[in-house]
C-alpha cells in the first residue's frame, strides 16, 4: 500500500479510485424489458388495490374492454370508474389499439377498478416493453399498497374509541 504524506496526494488518490469505479459502473449492461406473451398472443398481468384483484389479459384488437364477461360501461357504471380504467390506455396513446379482458373479485367498486387499471398497465408493459417509461412516469405500474386498517380491540373502530360517559 502507497504512502500519502499530503493532502494533493489523498486528493489524487480518491480521483483515481473514482475513475476506476466509473470504468466499472459504465460496464454494466442496462436492465432490458422483453415482451412476454402467452400462446394466444396475449399478455397477461395482475393487478390489484385495497382487496380487489384483476386477472387481465390484453391482445391486440379493437379497443373493447370486457370485465367479468360483460362490457366495461355496464360493470362500472360511474363514468369515473370508466375513466380509471382508461388512463393506462390514453397515457399510451393506444386508444382502440387493444381489447382487454379482464376478471376481477373482492373489493368494491372502486377498489376493482383500480385493481384493473393496475393490470391493464402491467399488461401493456408486458405486450410493448417501451411503454414502461410514459406508465411508470403516471405512476399507473405502482401497486397502491393503501388498505383498511383492523379494527382493534377496546375500540369502536380502528382508531375511535367508544363515546366517553361522564356520569
Amino acid at each position: 500500500m502507497a504512502e500519502i504524506n499530503s493532502l494533493e496526494e489523498l486528493g489524487g488518490a480518491i480521483e483515481g479510485a473514482a475513475v476506476e469505479g466509473s470504468i466499472d459502473s459504465a460496464q454494466e449492461p442496462a436492465i432490458v424489458y422483453v415482451q412476454k406473451l402467452d400462446a394466444q398472443g396475449r399478455a397477461y398481468a395482475t393487478g390489484k388495490r385495497k382487496d380487489a384483484i384483476a386477472r387481465v389479459w390484453i391482445k391486440p384488437g379493437t379497443g373493447k374492454i370486457t370485465i367479468n364477461k360483460r362490457d366495461y360501461t355496464t360493470y362500472f357504471a360511474r363514468p369515473v370508474l370508466q375513466m380509471v380504467l382508461q388512463q393506462p390506455i390514453v397515457a399510451a396513446a393506444r386508444e382502440g389499439g387493444y381489447d382487454v379482458v379482464a376478471t376481477v373479485s373482492g373489493g368494491g367498486l372502486s377498489g376493482q377498478a383500480g385493481a384493473v387499471r393496475h393490470g391493464i398497465s402491467k399488461a401493456l408493459t408486458h405486450f410493448e416493453p417501451e411503454l414502461r417509461g410514459v406508465l411508470k412516469k403516471g405512476g399507473f405500474l405502482t401497486r397502491d399498497s393503501r388498505v383498511v386498517e383492523r379494527k382493534k380491540y377496546g375500540r369502536a373502530k380502528a382508531r375511535r374509541s367508544f363515546q366517553f360517559s361522564k356520569r
